[in-house]
């Protein structure tokens, strides 16, 4: 390219204006793994609190809705994910120890958790981490991935383990639901020691989403969140969904805009 209005002979280059196109995006080819999910759901005494004003629904009564809405939905995704289920009370136990892709093996163990009436106090997740880890490595054989979903209710009681930090062989993610801070309980210090186990033992990125408001939409807001497969997740400081809605406005008509704009008559 020459500038105007010289010779040719001294014509001097202009620098190229055209941008550079940013290289490529390209992810890697890797195998997409099924899924063992196992549940772990908090039945302590304040799995009994009620929810927030209107229907008389208990926080356990909205973690089953939550668990079939995410074993249903999970399924219609892919048919070949699997589902079993343990309880917390002082510590972990097997509440169905058989992984299925059956919806009335899921139906049939989520109706058989119950509360228990009183506090247990303690809540140790060392035997969680070891049944995790011990099926962890059945599913690996299997060329499958293993995910462990605990939902938490204590508002003071932390949770604790003892797990070596260098065993990393499952994902982890947790739903906490505990009462508004006050001067009796201190969920921010149980939070905290959540963040923590999950940060202790998961492989892919693990998510935990807690909420003090007892509302039901907002635990299947998060639960819906949980589906995202863990190969597949950006971290959590990343995420920017759900989206809130908001509403808006008509757009306006040539008429409405041409009638705005006219100058007010003067009298």
């Amino acid at each position: 390219m020459l500038m105007e209005g010289g010779p040719a002979t001294a014509a001097i280059p202009l620098r190229s204006t055209a941008t550079v196109a940013p290289p490529r995006y390209s992810l890697p080819p890797c195998r997409f793994y099924g899924e063992d999910v196992l549940f772990c759901v908090d039945v302590d005494v304040e799995s009994k609190a009620e929810m927030a004003k209107g229907r008389a629904i208990t926080r356990l009564d909205a973690i089953k809705q939550a668990v079939l809405l995410f074993v249903h939905t999970k399924l219609s995704m892919n048919p070949d994910h699997r589902f079993a289920f343990s309880i917390l009370a002082q510590s972990v136990s097997w509440l169905r120890k058989e992984f299925s892709s059956e919806v009335d093996s899921a139906l049939s163990a989520v109706r058989a958790i119950t509360a228990a009436d009183s506090s247990y106090g303690l809540a140790d997740i060392t035997q969680l981490f070891r049944i995790a880890a011990h099926e962890a490595k059945k599913s690996r054989a299997q060329g499958r991935l293993f995910r462990v979903i605990l939902i938490y209710c204590r508002s003071s009681a932390c949770p604790q383990h003892q797990w070596p930090v260098s065993q990393k062989l499952f994902t982890m993610d947790v739903i906490y639901l505990h009462d508004k801070p006050s001067s009796e309980n201190c969920p921010q210090k149980v939070y905290d020691a959540l963040v923590d186990a999950l940060e202790h033992v998961s492989e892919y990125e693990g998510y935990i989403f807690e909420s003090g408001q007892g509302l039901t939409r907002v635990l299947f807001r998060q639960m819906c969140m949980l589906l995202s497969h863990p190969q597949q997740r950006c971290v959590q400081d990343d995420l920017d969904f759900p989206k809130s809605l908001v509403r808006k406005s008509p757009p306006q008509t040539d008429a409405a805009v041409s009638e705005d704009s006219m100058p007010g008559s003067s009298q």
